[in-house]
């Protein structure tokens, strides 16, 4: 069954982990959507390099939170926050490509 990201989450939003780091945090509507997705282990590298365009390398970690039913993704930031030619100091826009995500389950 696919199912898009949005019709199963509450709050898909991103923010600086510090300078260097992008976390992007998954924030599922109810347990049984949250459980599902991470026994299907749909939020993963492959899809996280896919979306982002980069490499697993650049991957930090992908946890998965039980006590907030949530999926946490950090990456390295592809410029540090407030170099030159960085768009977003805060982070706070670079979870957009979640928002077209369709997972099988």
């Amino acid at each position: 069954m696919k199912v898009k990201l949005t019709d199963i989450t509450d709050i898909i939003r991103s923010k600086n982990s510090g300078p260097y780091e992008l976390t992007v945090d998954l924030m599922f509507s109810n347990f049984d959507w949250y459980k599902k997705v991470c026994a299907a282990g749909a939020v993963n590298e492959q899809v996280v390099c896919g979306l982002y365009k980069i490499k697993k390398e650049d991957i930090i970690n992908i946890i998965h939170f039980d006590p907030a039913k949530a999926i946490k993704v950090t990456i390295k930031r592809p410029l540090c926050s407030g170099d030159p030619g960085e768009t977003d100091v805060y982070g706070a826009q670079q979870h957009a490509p979640f928002l077209n995500l369709e997972l099988d389950l």
